[in-house]
C-alpha cells in the first residue's frame, strides 16, 4: 500500500480534496495547451498517420528530382506506352541484389497496340547515385545525381510510361510539386482575404457587415465550376507555366474565402461581447490590436481545422481545371495534366497504367480529410 511522506498510509490520512487530486488531471491543468492537443490527437491513429504521410510528401517535394530516376520531359521513343517494371532482387534463385530485366517493344499492327517481350536471362543491376538528366535541386540548385538509374541499355519504368515514351512515376513525383503547392498558396489567400472580411464584418457590424454579407451571398451564389471555367479561361495562352500557376493558385483562393469569412463574422459576433473585449476597449486598445490580440487567438482551433480541409477541395480545383484543359498546360507538370493526357477511354483500357496519377490525388485528399477531422476533434474543448 502507498504511504505519504510522514509515514502514514493514504488509508488513514484525513481526507484533503487537494492533495487527492489525481496526479494525470493535475499535470493536465499544468500542461500547456499544445500538449493537452497532442495528446488528444495522438490516440487518432488515422490522423496521426495521414500528418506523417503529408509531412513526408511535402518534405520530399524540393528532392523530387533526385528521387526520380527521369526528368518530366525525357522521352524514350523505343518504350512507348511501356507497362510497371519490377525491381527484383533474385535471379534463377540467387541473390543479385536490386535489377531488372531489358524489355523489347514491337508493335502489334493487327490490334494496333505496343506489346513487350521480356528477356529474363540478363539480370541488369540498378546503378545508385548515378550521374542523368540535369534538374533543379528545391528549384535552385543544378544537379544531375540521382537516387537510382537504369543501366545502359535497359529502362526503370516503375509505374509505366505514357504514349510519349515517359516516365509516369518521375512525372507523379514532378507533379506533386505543383499540385501539393497550389493548395497552400490558395488557402493562404482564402484566409487572408476570408480572416480580413469576417474580422471586419463581425466585430463592427452595422453596414460594414452588410455590405459584407451581401458580397458573401453574391459570390456563393454564382456556380462554382462555370466560374472556375470562365476566369481559368481569361488567362492569356501565352503566359508562362509559372505565371499560370499562380493564377489558378490566386483563383482558387478568391473563391474560396466567403465560406471562412462568414465562419469567422459569427464567432467574432459572439466572442465581441465578452467581459476581456470589453475592458481590452476600455483600456484604449485599437480595434485592430482587440482583433489580433484577443479575437483571433481564441478562433485559432477553427482556423487549423479549417486550412487541412480546404486544401484538398483546391487541389481537387486545379485538377479538374487542368484535366478539362482549362488549367496549368503542359510543358507544366501536375497530377491534373497528367489525367489530361489520359483522357482517351480506349487508351486507358488497353493501357491502364496511364490513370495512375489519380491515385496520389484520392490517397492525399483522404489523407487531408482524415487529418483535418482529428485535429478538429482535438482541438474542440468539449471533447475527452
Amino acid at each position: 500500500m502507498s504511504t505519504l511522506p510522514d509515514g502514514r498510509y493514504i488509508d488513514d490520512a484525513p481526507f484533503d480534496p487537494d492533495e487527492n487530486i489525481n496526479r494525470l488531471d493535475r499535470a493536465d491543468m499544468d500542461a500547456p495547451n499544445w500538449l493537452l492537443v497532442w495528446r488528444k490527437f495522438r490516440r487518432h491513429r488515422l490522423g496521426l498517420l495521414s500528418g506523417a504521410f503529408l509531412l513526408f510528401s511535402y518534405l520530399m517535394l524540393p528532392v523530387a528530382g533526385f528521387i526520380a530516376p527521369y526528368t518530366p520531359a525525357e522521352r524514350n521513343a523505343d518504350h512507348l506506352y511501356a507497362p510497371p517494371q519490377a525491381i527484383k532482387l533474385f535471379h534463377e534463385g540467387r541473390f543479385v541484389g536490386p535489377f531488372v530485366y531489358p524489355r523489347t517493344a514491337t508493335a502489334d499492327l493487327e490490334n494496333f497496340r505496343w506489346t513487350y517481350e521480356t528477356d529474363r536471362t540478363r539480370p541488369m543491376p540498378l546503378e545508385f547515385f548515378c550521374e542523368g538528366s540535369e534538374y533543379r535541386l528545391a528549384g535552385l540548385i543544378r544537379s544531375d545525381t540521382h537516387l537510382f538509374c537504369a543501366p545502359q541499355g535497359a529502362t526503370v519504368f516503375l509505374w509505366g510510361s505514357d504514349r510519349l515514351g515517359r516516365d509516369v512515376f518521375s512525372r507523379i513525383l514532378y507533379g506533386a510539386q505543383l499540385s501539393l503547392t497550389v493548395g497552400l498558396i490558395g488557402i493562404t489567400v482564402s484566409f487572408i482575404l476570408g480572416i480580413g472580411f469576417g474580422s471586419i464584418a463581425g466585430y463592427f457590424g452595422g453596414k460594414t457587415d452588410w455590405i459584407i454579407q451581401r458580397t458573401i451571398e453574391i459570390l456563393r451564389s454564382l456556380p462554382e465550376l462555370p466560374l472556375w471555367l470562365a476566369l481559368s479561361a481569361a488567362v492569356p495562352s501565352n503566359w508562362g507555366p509559372v505565371a499560370v500557376f499562380f493564377i489558378i493558385s490566386i483563383i482558387l483562393g478568391i473563391l474560396d474565402w466567403p465560406g471562412l469569412a462568414r465562419a469567422v463574422r459569427s464567432k467574432f459576433l459572439s466572442l465581441r461581447e465578452e467581459e476581456y473585449v470589453r475592458a481590452a476597449e476600455m483600456m484604449g486598445a485599437s480595434s485592430g490590436r482587440v482583433i489580433r490580440r484577443h479575437l483571433l487567438p481564441n478562433f485559432v482551433s477553427h482556423l487549423i481545422a479549417s486550412a487541412t480541409l480546404s486544401i484538398p477541395a483546391m487541389i481537387l480545383g486545379e485538377t479538374a481545371l487542368s484535366f478539362l484543359g482549362l488549367g496549368l498546360r503542359a510543358p507544366a507538370v501536375s497530377w491534373g495534366v497528367m489525367l489530361n493526357d489520359a483522357q482517351n477511354l480506349a487508351s486507358i483500357e488497353i493501357y491502364p497504367w496511364t490513370a495512375i496519377p489519380m491515385l496520389p490525388i484520392i490517397v492525399v485528399v483522404l489523407a487531408f480529410n482524415f487529418l483535418g477531422d482529428d485535429l478538429r476533434d482535438s482541438l474542440d474543448p468539449y471533447e475527452s
